[in-house]
């Protein structure tokens, strides 16, 4: 059998396997990647996946805005 016939030379997909679209963001929380481009990412050409994997650190700071959470509630006098 030849190896060669099943080495694929592509780019990996970013994905982690944590597969949530944050609804504000509209990017994934685990991969950082838009709805678009994890449903079309097996039909991207090599340059366009580089492209989108180029793209992915700079979107990370999008998520990690934080509101507070219960401690900015109470402060707020919110409930808690």
């Amino acid at each position: 059998m030849n190896d060669k016939l099943w080495k694929r030379d592509e780019i990996d997909s970013p994905c982690v396997k944590i597969c949530v679209v944050h609804p504000e963001a509209r990017i994934c929380i685990g991969c950082y990647r838009t709805p678009d481009e994890i449903a079309g990412w097996s039909r991207m050409t090599p340059e366009a996946r580089r492209a989108v994997m180029a793209a992915l650190p700079d979107r990370a700071p999008r998520l990690a805005k934080r509101r507070g959470g219960r401690a900015a509630r109470l402060r707020e006098g919110g409930a808690g």
